[in-house]
């Protein structure tokens, strides 16, 4: 079952029942079923945003600690070598082959490049 159906499945299943939560997922139907646009290997990394997060949250909360940078370099410094710090743990993507693929604008269906036939 591809993603299309499946949300119309949905709609179908629990339209009655929710009627204003269908509304909203049925008006914003293609924002929603976007992330299947790209290749499946790209999934896990499109659908987070905990790297962004977790970098800033580190920051945040040491210059909220330490109120009294002596200068405003002082403080830059820090912050740059905060959030160069985590770089070593970020996992490397998976399913680069893919990107130039994206790129050049190949059309990918439920994570599946679809290939053009000849008219």
């Amino acid at each position: 079952m591809d993603a299309e159906a499946a949300f119309d499945f949905f709609v179908t299943t629990y339209g009655v029942k929710y009627r204003k939560a269908v509304t909203k997922l049925t008006k914003d139907c293609d924002v929603l079923l976007a992330f299947y646009d790209f290749p499946a290997e790209h999934w896990k990394h499109i659908r987070t945003t905990n790297l962004i997060e977790s970098t800033f949250a580190t920051v945040r909360h040491r210059t909220g600690k330490t109120k009294g940078c002596l200068s405003r370099k002082t403080g830059l410094t820090m912050a740059f070598k905060l959030m160069m710090s985590p770089q070593t743990k970020w996992r490397k993507l998976d399913g680069t082959n893919p990107i130039p693929e994206i790129i050049e604008g190949i059309a990918f269906k439920d994570g599946i490049k679809q290939l053009q036939t000849a008219a």
